[in-house]
């Protein structure tokens, strides 16, 4: 393994927590190739010389490895949770501040924040009265202006949403769709590496973080997981991808009924006796 391979591993663990295996310089690659012919480089060894000092290079560096694989509704399962069982839970919890607050963390292009915005659509006449803020961010500026605008292709738009969703929140611009204003305001959008400090965006009553933390080293995805919980309302709700699992990683939550990719917090005495324990 060359030198170069092994300072853009160390580069990306500490930027991202992406942990790159030495199978994937095919992926480094396919993937940086772009970056460097953009930039005017040599090849890997003197881009990764060039990204110690050259932040705007760097971030371009982060962003290409970035795995931003999405689509609405994805995996089904999560959402009919959210839908059938976290959103009716919620309502109760909440029925004196009237207020849930819902963070899509890596939302790439902006494809899950608006199933769940369209979902809050159609439960609207619950909601009568209601606040319910959706923060949905990623690491890459690039996804998260396309999240902004909306706007996807036939086939991005016909991945995971019905029919029905696509004549009511969508709207035919030639060959692409664009999410309707109203589901689009539901949503604020912001740049965020959860590598980083994240305590700022506030507590939240429910956190997706999905088919993220899968491509995190062990110790990265201990340290994002007790942030969140941290980040996380007492009762609150953690979602993660169906491959996903807090076993080995955190004794702060437990799964939600059979739903396996749904968690919750655990009481505090509990946590505290499951500690280094898987549930």
């Amino acid at each position: 393994m060359s030198q170069a391979f092994l300072a853009l591993q160390s580069f990306l663990l500490k930027s991202s927590g992406l942990a790159l295996d030495r199978e994937k310089q095919y992926l480094v690659e396919a993937r940086l190739n772009p970056v460097i012919d953009q930039a005017g480089l040599n090849g890997l060894a003197e881009l990764v010389a060039r990204i110690e000092k050259d932040r705007a290079l760097a971030k371009k560096v982060t962003e290409a490895m970035t795995v931003n694989e999405t689509f609405f509704f994805r995996d089904r399962a999560p959402f009919e949770g959210f839908r059938n069982a976290i959103l009716p839970e919620l309502l109760k919890a909440r029925a004196r501040t009237r207020r849930i607050r819902l963070w899509s963390a890596a939302c790439s292009t902006g494809q899950e924040p608006y199933s769940l915005a369209m979902i809050l659509d159609e439960e609207a006449r619950k909601l009568g009265g209601w606040s319910v803020d959706i923060v949905a961010t990623d690491i890459a500026d690039s996804v998260l202006k396309r999240a902004r605008e909306g706007v996807y292709s036939h086939f991005e738009a016909q991945r995971g949403v019905p029919m029905s969703h696509l004549v009511r929140y969508f709207t035919k611009r030639k060959d692409q769709w664009a999410i309707n204003q109203s589901i689009k305001a539901r949503i604020d959008f912001r740049q965020q590496n959860l590598m980083s400090d994240f305590s700022p965006l506030g507590v939240f009553d429910v956190i997706l973080c999905r088919n993220v933390l899968i491509y995190f080293a062990p110790e990265q995805k201990r340290d994002v997981l007790a942030r969140m919980a941290r980040a996380l309302a007492p009762d609150g709700y953690l979602v993660l991808g169906a491959a996903e699992s807090v076993i080995g990683y955190s004794s702060e939550f437990k799964p939600h009924g059979e739903n396996r990719v749904i968690l919750t917090r655990r009481m505090l005495g509990e946590a505290q006796a499951k500690k280094g324990l898987a549930f």
